[in-house]
């Protein structure tokens, strides 16, 4: 018999579900004063109220890859880049939004909300395999 290479014959499946798992924060916010063009609206975290009416004591951390806000002003959705988030609670905790020179100013009175979007993924996996 002649010399060969002999290899194992394996198959394998596998199988993975993932959930994700998402917390939904939505905090609210009605202006006290017009902010003008050029100017940043700067929103401390006990300012909010939640979805039931309670203050707010802290803004959360999002955790990097797994987490992301949106901010509406008056129902219309904004553009990321004229945000800046702070996470953490009165004093520290804060939401600021920058108005554009060439922008509308925002109203008083004018409803904001935030909402805060943190996943929590959990994966699993079954592998079959077959010799």
């Amino acid at each position: 018999m002649a010399l060969r290479i002999i290899k194992l014959f394996a198959q394998a499946t596998t199988t993975t579900t993932t959930t994700t798992k998402p917390t939904v924060l939505k905090f609210f916010y009605e202006t006290v004063e017009q902010t003008t063009p050029g100017n940043t609206l700067t929103i401390d975290a006990a300012s909010f109220e939640t979805d039931s009416g309670a203050a707010v004591t802290e803004l959360p951390e999002l955790p990097t890859d797994n987490s992301y806000f949106t901010v509406e002003i008056n129902g219309a959705l904004q553009m990321q880049d004229l945000l800046s988030y702070t996470p953490g609670a009165t004093g520290v905790g804060k939401l600021e939004i920058d108005v554009p020179v060439g922008s509308d100013p925002i109203e008083a009175q004018t409803p904001i909300v935030l909402e805060v979007v943190i996943f929590d993924p959990e994966s699993t996996s079954d592998t079959t395999i077959i010799t």
